[in-house]
């Protein structure tokens, strides 16, 4: 009878949990699994891009402050700037578009920001 209960109770708490978000739309403090490593963008350091609306000299760039969740819970911060492979775990991750684009007049507030990854490497 205990062994029943104990099964039945880790269905209930499998299926509560909620699976991590893929790394092709991330939200600042999100986790996603990224093809390997777990990560999450925590906050916009600099957001310099050249509103679609305008004509730049310099395209400017993004760059994030990251955590990776490693496999035993650690969090390592980092840096992924946008375009730029980053290294991490086995391999590298590059932190490939950064939504919506920036438009003049228009400032973006931290809810707004999505971001795609791509992990390269690993086993």
């Amino acid at each position: 009878m205990l062994a029943a209960a104990l099964a039945l109770s880790a269905c209930a708490t499998t299926r509560d949990q909620t699976p991590l978000a893929d790394a092709s739309n991330v939200a600042l403090g999100q986790q996603a699994y990224a093809d390997g490593p777990i990560i999450q963008p925590i906050a916009v350091l600099e957001d310099s891009r050249c509103p679609m609306n305008a004509r730049c000299i310099w395209a400017g760039r993004v760059r994030v402050k990251m955590l990776w969740i490693r496999g035993n819970g650690e969090e390592q911060p980092f840096e992924a700037t946008l375009g730029e492979a980053t290294p991490i775990a086995d391999g590298s991750i590059t932190l490939e578009s950064v939504r919506p684009d920036k438009i003049t007049n228009v400032e973006l507030k931290p809810t707004d920001y999505r971001f795609a990854f791509r992990f390269a490497g690993g086993l």
